[in-house]
């Protein structure tokens, strides 16, 4: 079983390039976690303030794990600052 996350975040009107920023400083902290098998960002080339993150995890206590690292808090400070509206999660498990 492996767990796959689908992130949607929208930047606030001239903080696209801050949101992206921040989604791509993610990538490499968390391909070095135990348990993240892929992390990868996707911005909208007809929207550029709409980022969608496609991640892959063993499990959900890998994910859980990944929520408390240092990286992770950041980029959820940094986010909390840029987002125009609540970022949307959604979680899937592949069996």
């Amino acid at each position: 079983m492996s767990l796959h996350v689908i992130a949607e975040l929208r930047a606030m009107a001239g903080q696209e390039d801050r949101l992206r920023t921040a989604l791509e400083a993610m990538i490499e902290p968390s391909l070095d976690e135990p348990g993240c098998v892929s992390y990868q960002p996707f911005g909208n080339p007809n929207d550029p303030g709409h980022m969608v993150v496609i991640e892959e995890w063993v499990d959900s206590d890998a994910l859980e794990k990944h929520f408390a690292t240092e990286h992770f808090q950041h980029i959820a400070g940094v986010i909390g600052e840029i987002l125009a509206e609540p970022m949307t999660i959604k979680q899937l498990v592949a069996e």
